[in-house]
């Protein structure tokens, strides 16, 4: 009797992790599936502006840009 009862513990506990494990698959496809279809690099709406034009009156040039690069230690 006792043999049972383990045997029967055992079951409920592997359809439980069986279970959860199916779920979280399908969870993490669902993500996927979402986010597979952003176009992360479309136009912005709104009234967004360019942040770096590159030929601008400041423009420092590139190795003043890489001195400050290493200067701040990014």
């Amino acid at each position: 009797m006792k043999m049972i009862t383990l045997i029967l513990h055992a079951f409920k506990v592997f359809i439980l992790f069986t279970g959860c494990t199916i779920l979280f698959y399908y969870g993490i496809m669902w993500v996927n599936e979402e986010y597979q279809n952003h176009h992360r690099y479309d136009e912005p709406e709104g009234a967004a502006i360019k942040v770096s034009g590159g030929n601008s009156a400041d423009d420092q040039g590139m190795l003043n840009r890489l001195i400050l690069f290493y200067l701040n230690g990014e």
